[in-house]
């Protein structure tokens, strides 16, 4: 999704200056993906969309030096859309350029009364609109006394100044820069920009957006915009209707008698839903606290197969020509078994060259790095009685 979007806007654009938004441990899939010459504002921890959105502002200022006059646009990456959606976003940057109203929106044709989005109400069927009323997620019923007053769906993107978000994020947390801010961040409390600021706001324009466009936030509406009902190794009988699998583990998966549901396993973990009920899942998504199982990384990439008390096992992947940071541990052992590749290992400052089937040991401090000749893919066994992320020192 990040690099569809990022290739449609640069597409439109090719001047244009893109900033994304996320946590540490999407940089370096985003890296992989779309280069390290990409702008990413790192979010310290979750906090929703207006901590997110203020603390990129911040940085925009702060960090890349972008005047407070600047016109900005947000937008999700989530929406499965055409080129029209985003010369639509030029020309909502182009609104909040003029500075006529403080905030600018996108309002999408509505075509059922969905509980899933905002909904804005133009005072007029203009183009350009200015807005009597925001509300966000209403249920069914309110939903639909909204769109027959002629309502638009709140597409999730917003247009303003950076220097209206400055001021508003500093009357609503009081940071005085974006070091302050980063600090900070945990602290912030968890709202979205629709409530902190839109909903609070008065002067507020829309543009009302009549294309392609498929929210592809939950799992229900991803299963619409797939091509096949089947991705991964799955199987299900002629008794399952209205079924989508989608498997990234290593191990099959049976349906029998199944209807209208999304099947979703990964090494995070797996989902059983009801189609329409697969869109309430944040809440209890949100309860999960469990160790990263898989990660990509600007190396490669890592699964974790195993979890013990005193051990753990990781199937590591490394890229050609990329190596780990010559680092030791103060807490571990590792055991490394070369699974498939060639390259060479550095243990103590002594070269080894590796192949398939070598076994490598270091004991607690031992200063250790492995670079891939070829792919290289590694079974990593650490041991110790404490195994964390955190006990890795560079050298």
């Amino acid at each position: 999704m990040v690099q569809r979007v990022y290739r449609q806007i640069r597409s439109v654009d090719r001047e244009a200056t893109v900033t994304i938004a996320t946590s540490k441990s999407q940089v370096s899939a985003i890296n992989n993906q779309l280069g390290t010459g990409v702008n990413i504002c790192v979010e310290p921890c979750r906090r929703d969309t207006f901590p997110a959105i203020a603390l990129a502002a911040a940085y925009l200022h702060d960090v890349k030096g972008i005047p407070r006059k600047e016109p900005i646009v947000v937008c999700p990456v989530d929406p499965f859309v055409d080129k029209d959606y985003f010369a639509a976003l030029k020309h909502l940057v182009n609104l909040a350029g003029q500075g006529r109203t403080n905030l600018a929106l996108m309002g999408i044709e509505p075509t059922y009364p969905s509980e899933k989005y905002g909904y804005i109400i133009p005072v007029g069927q203009e183009n350009v609109s200015r807005v009597s009323t925001f509300k966000e997620k209403p249920d069914a019923v309110t939903a639909a006394e909204y769109i027959s007053r002629g309502a638009l769906w709140n597409g999730g993107v917003f247009a303003f100044r950076l220097e209206y978000i400055l001021d508003k994020a500093k009357k609503l947390t009081g940071f005085s820069n974006y070091q302050d801010l980063f600090d900070r961040y945990e602290t912030l409390e968890k709202i979205s920009f629709d409530y902190a600021v839109a909903e609070q706001e008065a002067n507020i324009q829309v543009l009302r957006f009549s294309g392609e466009w498929k929210d592809l936030g939950t799992w229900n509406t991803l299963t619409e915009a797939m091509d096949e009902s089947v991705v991964g190794k799955a199987m299900y009988n002629d008794k399952c209707q209205n079924l989508h699998i989608i498997n990234e583990l290593n191990v099959p998966v049976l349906c029998m008698g199944i209807q209208n549901a999304i099947v979703a396993a990964s090494a995070e973990g797996i989902l059983v839903s009801n189609k329409e009920q697969s869109s309430y899942i944040k809440p209890f998504v949100d309860r999960i606290d469990q160790q990263i199982m898989f990660a990509e990384k600007s190396w490669g990439s890592f699964q974790v197969v195993d979890v013990e008390e005193y051990s753990m096992t990781i199937k590591v992947t490394l890229n050609p020509g990329h190596g780990m940071n010559y680092h030791y541990h103060e807490s571990r052992a590792e055991v490394w078994t070369i699974l498939k590749g060639r390259g060479y290992a550095i243990l103590d400052g002594i070269k080894h060259p590796v192949k398939d089937g070598d076994v490598l040991e270091m004991p607690i401090g031992c200063r250790h790095t492995i670079v891939a000749e070829t792919e290289l893919k590694i079974m990593e066994v650490q041991l110790g009685h404490e195994i964390s992320v955190h006990d890795k020192i560079k050298v």
